[in-house]
């Protein structure tokens, strides 16, 4: 009996512990950090500092997301998709909270900056931003998402900042378009959202209403992000390639996304806003694997 329930609570904890660090939010960050890497390296693999990087990337996002749902706790009560979070249902006390996110900022930096300091210093802006700037600007304005793209574009470039200690046109590069990518993502999210949102006082759309202007920007944003997504194929950013035939499976890639952009602005519903928000996570997720392959391969 006491096994049963020692098993049940050591369930609830961690599944406590996956909720307040967004594990799946985590997880794709992990992801962008060691496609990023492996572009960089090509077969070159040290699968230490990419077991360090997987750790280090994981900790900063989950600390990331643990200190916004503390300074958040009274907002999430009001939203239907976050009421149930460990700390607004009361499975997590605030302390206990920041307990994990103060360990989480702790050991991921430490090992970011095993890897290298550049890594850590990088992690340590991602940090700083999503919290005290990102967090906060979310009730007060739609430049929240401008500046939440910041520590969100981070994560792709870290990769190789951990693989080559190094911050020039390659990482920029990759930095570049992870950060145009965020704009239709967040939007369509905060599209099919927008009541949820707004009974928090949340301003994520850019003009602040679900109308012709914010569904043509992003349609705009759309057709940066592919732009930015091929650039590596001209040959202007360094060591960072990308071949032809992989250019054009990603402009194919950034024709689906932009199909689904247009067609919010056609129907203007909530619909189509989550299909492009899935879209757009498809999108990012192949991409990735394209440059990754395309390295692989050349």
């Amino acid at each position: 009996m006491s096994t049963t329930i020692e098993n049940k609570t050591q369930r609830n904890l961690f599944a406590d512990f996956k909720a307040i660090t967004k594990h799946r939010l985590a997880l794709s960050v992990v992801f962008s950090a060691i496609a990023g890497y492996l572009i960089a390296v090509g077969r070159e693999v040290d699968f230490v500092i990419l077991i360090m990087l997987a750790i280090g990337g994981y900790c900063m996002v989950g600390a990331s997301n643990a200190y916004n749902q503390i300074i958040e706790r009274d907002l999430d009560k009001l939203m239907d998709r976050t009421k149930n979070r460990p700390i607004p249902s009361g499975t997590i006390s605030v302390k206990a909270a920041f307990v994990i996110a103060t360990i989480l900022t702790i050991v991921g930096l430490v090992v970011l900056y095993m890897i290298n300091p550049k890594s850590a210093m990088f992690g340590a802006i991602s940090i700083f931003m999503y919290v005290s700037l990102y967090t906060p600007l979310k009730t007060k304005t739609p430049l929240a998402v401008f500046v939440g793209a910041f520590p969100g574009a981070i994560p792709f470039m870290l990769g190789w900042v951990a693989a080559t200690n190094d911050f020039g046109i390659e990482p920029g590069t990759l930095f570049l378009m992870q950060f145009l990518w965020q704009f239709p993502h967040f939007w369509a999210i905060g599209w099919f959202l927008y009541e949820d949102y707004e009974k928090a006082g949340f301003f994520m759309l850019p003009t602040g209403k679900r109308d012709k202007s914010t569904a043509s920007q992003t349609i705009l944003y759309t057709v940066w992000t592919i732009v930015a997504s091929i650039i590596p194929v001209f040959g202007f950013t360094g060591a960072l390639k990308l071949s032809v035939p992989a250019a054009v499976i990603v402009f194919l890639l950034g024709l689906g996304m932009l199909y689904y952009a247009i067609l919010l602005y056609k129907k203007m519903d909530a619909k189509t806003a989550r299909q492009l928000m899935l879209a757009s996570v498809s999108y990012i997720t192949l991409v990735q694997i394209v440059y990754v392959i395309d390295k692989f391969l050349q």
